[in-house]
């Protein structure tokens, strides 16, 4: 049976716990997504942070926590197409960050968590950042959302308008009432919602990406700058969600999800993790991830293994009974971890990308890093333009051992070295042409450096 056959009988009669995830009989359960915009994994309480997020933490004391979960991508649009179609976003068309001025995006070809929830039923709605694309065809409502209440863009592009579905709802926007204005919104339409036809809620916050800009109530607040000023506002957030459900008897059978898309900008902590936003280091990908669901996810939880947000997808067609997308995807159905009944699944090869370029590839415990840009996506270029050059050697990192990915054990493990990269190989026949094409590019230019002896041929094995 091949992975698709078993994710589509899994889908359709999976146990969870010795009990079906939702009987016949059962209404499925509400789904709410939250999602952080540039959060750090070492930024909330729970994951070790100074800044005071008892609204979170309160939902992983009653929730599980995930150590390792990982984000599709270092910046937001590919992050965000990737979570929300279970597949890589360089197979998706959305290999970097879209600007007002695109004139593609997420394609309606697509079939998205909330097009997947909509054909079993569930009413569909995002609320705050949408980030995949502004012109018709392209939008919330293009992708499976029947309500969508947000921002086309972030919040650092411009023209900057708050939509209500296809229209304008708020110019000028106050960047210091969006947080405020996505939670009443999020909060109305829980209150809004009836027993008897489930929903999902992907509730995208603008917040801690910057420009900053905390609600008055809460600067000065964390003691922490502008910067802890609006996670904690982001906290509040959570808990008047929470109260919400709480309020319309919602509370027990809703999944709640909070993770971010990618690590932290300019301010925000990555610790104890090496790199930032826009890099492929694991600060730059690897995310809090909390889930609760009362009764069906173990409460105050640590799962040591790894997910990611190419996961998501899956999992939610499992516990919803929605059949899974056509398109092959590159996520799996992580119930079990949820549930406690196991730490870990193997994901085989997960790869991190910048752009067209795989730059990283994770397998088990290992970490090989092959490739970098000469240049931060966020600064001038240099005259030879920003180009993606290969490592002298590639590095090996074991991430159990090393999480901060400070010791390069290349050396000792060339067979791990060698099996990767030809897992890598294999991978990439699979995907796109500007996939590969940008691969023999980058084994291209290391043949060329090696050969003028610009790089040292790697040791033999």
């Amino acid at each position: 049976m091949n992975r698709r056959s078993f994710l589509q009988t899994a889908a359709a009669g999976m146990v969870w716990g010795g009990a079906r995830v939702a009987r016949a009989q059962d209404r499925p359960p509400n789904i709410v997504l939250i999602l952080a915009d540039d959060l750090g994994y070492g930024d909330i309480g729970c994951y070790g942070s100074r800044i005071k997020t008892p609204n979170i933490d309160q939902l992983a004391k009653e929730g599980s926590r995930i150590q390792q979960f990982y984000a599709a991508s270092a910046v937001c649009s590919p992050s965000r197409a990737g979570l929300l179609t279970g597949r890589y976003p360089v197979r998706v068309g959305v290999p970097n960050v879209m600007f007002p001025w695109d004139t593609k995006g997420l394609s309606s070809a697509e079939t998205s968590i909330a097009g997947m929830l909509r054909n079993v039923g569930y009413q569909t709605a995002l609320i705050g950042k949408w980030h995949l694309g502004g012109k018709p065809g392209f939008q919330p409502n293009d992708n499976g959302f029947d309500e969508f209440y947000g921002l086309l863009y972030s919040h650092d592009m411009y023209p900057l308008r708050v939509l209500h579905n296809r229209d304008v709802a708020v110019d000028p926007v106050d960047l210091s009432t969006l947080t405020k204005q996505f939670t009443d919104q999020a909060t109305s339409y829980i209150r809004s919602r009836t027993p008897d036809v489930p929903f999902f809620l992907y509730m995208a916050h603008t917040a801690p990406h910057i420009p900053l800009w905390p609600g008055k109530q809460f600067r000065r607040k964390s003691r922490l700058g502008l910067y802890g000023d609006t996670v904690m506002e982001m906290d509040w957030s959570v808990g008047e969600i929470m109260r919400a459900l709480e309020e319309s008897g919602f509370e027990d059978n809703t999944l709640v999800i909070f993770t971010s898309d990618n690590g932290p900008w300019y301010q925000g902590s990555a610790a104890p993790l090496r790199g930032r936003k826009g890099e492929t280091y694991d600060g730059g990908l690897r995310e809090p991830f909390i889930a609760r669901w009362p009764g069906r996810i173990p409460a105050d939880r640590i799962c040591p293994g790894m997910a990611t947000m190419l996961d998501i997808l899956p999992t939610l067609a499992n516990i919803c009974s929605a059949p899974l997308p056509e398109k092959p995807l590159d996520g799996i159905d992580i119930t079990t971890m949820l549930s406690g009944d196991a730490d870990q699944i193997d994901h085989g090869l997960f790869l991190y990308f910048d752009l067209w370029q795989l730059q990283c590839a994770r397998y088990g415990n290992w970490k090989l890093h092959i490739s970098r840009y000469n240049s931060p996506p966020w600064i001038p270029p240099p005259p030879e333009g920003r180009l993606n050059l290969p490592l002298p050697k590639p590095e090996l990192y074991d991430l159990d051992a090393d999480p901060e990915e400070g010791y390069d054990v290349s050396s000792d493990n060339l067979d791990i070295v060698a099996d990767i990269m030809a897992r890598v190989n294999d991978a990439l026949y699979g995907m796109p042409d500007q996939v590969r094409s940008a691969w023999q590019d980058t084994m291209r230019r290391k043949v060329e450096a090696t050969e003028v002896g610009a790089l040292p041929a790697a040791p033999p094995p």
